[in-house]
């Protein structure tokens, strides 16, 4: 059993897609899911359990990559798509 944990919350707007496109790389012992902001912008949360401290420390090191550039890659996609809808 994993006996080490982190919890990675990350506010962003279209959460939903950028946690689809991260959800692909899961483990069993990644869990991936969208948290609706009531207030707040919607939240992409990730738990990784890991049995030792460096595994944890490199899976959340490489989980951080990713959600990285899924978000950079929607922002880019969303202005992308703004541009085209202004130019018809």
């Amino acid at each position: 059993t994993a006996s080490r944990s982190a919890r990675i919350r990350t506010e962003l707007d279209r959460a939903d897609v950028v946690a689809a496109a991260v959800r692909p790389d899961n483990t069993p012992e990644i869990d991936t899911r969208v948290e609706a902001g009531e207030s707040s912008p919607d939240a992409v949360v990730t738990t990784v359990e890991r049995e030792t401290t460096g595994g944890l420390q490199t899976t959340v090191d490489d989980y951080v990559v990713n959600l990285t550039v899924a978000r950079k890659v929607v922002q880019a996609a969303d202005r992308h798509a703004n541009t085209d809808t202004h130019q018809s």
